[in-house]
């Protein structure tokens, strides 16, 4: 019983191999591996802190000018596009990390920074216009009154979900369906706690839900053809 002992002691006491910390780490966005998603948080959370504690009229303007609703995308189309991916819908930015720590990083260490950029901004292109453009159609045309066509919609959940639809495709087997399922989940509860009976929170839901399968089946197989930029995640 001693020698077991000795040697069960032995292995409690031996650290852990440095690999296991060095694969935990790579879930982290970093600079050199995934610049792209690095400095878009850095830059996220710059204006997440202006909002803060900068001028809150300046804010509330910018915001204003940013929002991809109905008014903007007839008024200002291109300068609401670009930069209602610059703020933080909520103005909570540590959420912001954890996703796309779990989605835009992976894709970006898997195909390269320049891919995920075309996927992230195609998503959060093609899902807004998708969505706001019925909607703007609709106002035009006296369907809608006008007031729908002034909500805030600002953030970075159309690129998410694209880069996250992307990521799914590249995975296999059971793998592939549960993160299908949580994906699906995710834009269900999303949009059930965000006022579902508002036309602002349906238009999200199917802005959420073009977005993701637009990376699942359009950037999926296109992604998937692109000989992996990791050997050894490791490394």
């Amino acid at each position: 019983m001693t020698g077991e002992t000795d040697e069960v002691l032995q292995q409690v006491d031996r650290p852990l191999p440095k690999f296991r910390l060095r694969r935990a780490l790579l879930l982290l966005p970093t600079p050199k591996r995934t610049p792209f998603t690095f400095f878009y948080l850095a830059l996220l959370l710059g204006t997440t802190l202006f909002l803060r504690f900068g001028d809150p009229t300046l804010g509330a303007r910018l915001l204003e000018l940013s929002s991809t609703d109905a008014h903007n995308l007839w008024r200002r189309p291109l300068f609401a596009l670009l930069t209602s991916a610059f703020w933080v819908s909520g103005g909570v930015w540590l959420p912001c990390v954890a996703i796309f720590s779990v989605a835009v990083a992976p894709l970006e260490r898997r195909v390269g920074t320049l891919r995920t950029i075309g996927v992230f901004f195609s998503g959060h292109v093609l899902a807004t216009l998708a969505t706001e453009l019925p909607v703007l159609w609709a106002i035009r045309s006296g369907e809608l009154p006008r007031v729908d066509g002034h909500w805030l919609d600002i953030g970075v959940s159309y690129g998410f979900f694209t880069t996250a639809g992307a990521l799914v495709f590249l995975l296999a087997g059971r793998a592939r369906l549960w993160a299908l399922l949580t994906m699906e989940a995710l834009i269900v509860l999303v949009y059930i706690t965000d006022e579902p009976t508002t036309l602002a929170a349906v238009v999200t839901l199917l802005g959420h839900a073009t977005a993701a399968h637009l990376g699942l089946f359009f950037w999926g197989p296109h992604v998937r053809r692109v000989p992996s930029r990791v050997t050894d995640p490791a490394q």
